[in-house]
């Protein structure tokens, strides 16, 4: 070894000082333990400022930075980073103003839905996926799944989300300007629970951008993430998701889960 040190041209104390090291305790061995558990709990899904909120939460406070690089010893990376369905089909009934205006915060629950629709391609099949989301704390409310593009995609998601709707609200409901919600039966349907209509410009995503993002989110952690055998499996799981994406799924800039989220307002309410 003396041989071998000299010949690599290596001081003396330096080569003492590796050794030294190589056998000293990893004092980030718990740390590394519990953030590979959070990241294999997520199923990759969350990078190192979820996984630092969700050691706050555990009552642990690191520096996200110190997160980031235990994650890049440990070798655990972020699986994150889709075909739009464009319902759009000319002027089929009555265009609604765009009154949300981009102004995608709120200041309770129940004051500002969005709503879109998009595709999802599996076994050769298309399946239309329409949600309602909440902008108070971006909480999906329900949401439809079809094989067809069909009108009862929306009107029944439309009742599904009206279930969850108290007596006494004022609810401004956002979409693009897609033929279904268009349709007289759509604006009826709004009109007569008091509900306020408002739609993007026309070819305007930004308008939407918030369920945009969602349905980018959804894909990449989702849909990229697993695998399905059949279409029965995509639709339970894809439930099972919704669910972790409410209640367990830590948005950043909340520091907590949507549902945690409202809760928390409820109760300081």
């Amino acid at each position: 070894m003396k041989a071998l040190v000299k010949l690599a041209g290596i001081p003396r104390s330096t080569y003492y000082d590796l050794v030294k090291r190589m056998n000293r305790t990893d004092p980030d061995a718990n740390l590394k333990t519990e953030i590979k558990g959070i990241y294999e709990e997520h199923e990759g899904r969350y990078g190192y400022r979820r996984i630092r909120d969700e050691l706050a939460n555990r009552g642990q406070k690191v520096n996200h930075k110190k997160v980031q690089r235990l994650m890049k010893e440990l070798g655990l990376k972020c699986i994150v980073r889709m075909k739009k369905y464009k319902s759009y089909k000319g002027d089929v009934g009555k265009i609604a103003p765009n009154l949300l205006d981009r102004n995608f915060t709120a200041d309770a629950p129940y004051q500002k839905w969005v709503t879109d629709i998009t595709e999802f391609k599996l076994f050769g099949e298309k399946l239309y996926f329409s949600p309602v989301l909440d902008l108070f704390g971006s909480e999906v409310i329900t949401y439809t799944l079809d094989s067809r593009p069909t009108y009862s995609l929306v009107s029944e998601m439309v009742e599904k989300a009206l279930a969850h709707l108290p007596e006494d609200h004022q609810l401004l409901m956002h979409s693009d300007q897609g033929w279904h919600y268009q349709m007289k039966q759509y604006r009826n349907t709004l009109e007569r629970k008091g509900i306020i209509q408002s739609m993007s410009r026309k070819g305007n995503c930004y308008d939407n951008s918030v369920m945009e993002n969602f349905f980018g989110i959804m894909k990449s952690e989702f849909l990229y993430l697993k695998e399905f055998d059949t279409v029965e499996q995509f639709k339970i799981e894809l439930e099972k998701y919704i669910e972790y994406y409410n209640t367990k799924r830590i948005k950043a800039k909340l520091k907590m889960s949507p549902a945690q989220y409202r809760t928390h307002f409820t109760q300081a309410a």
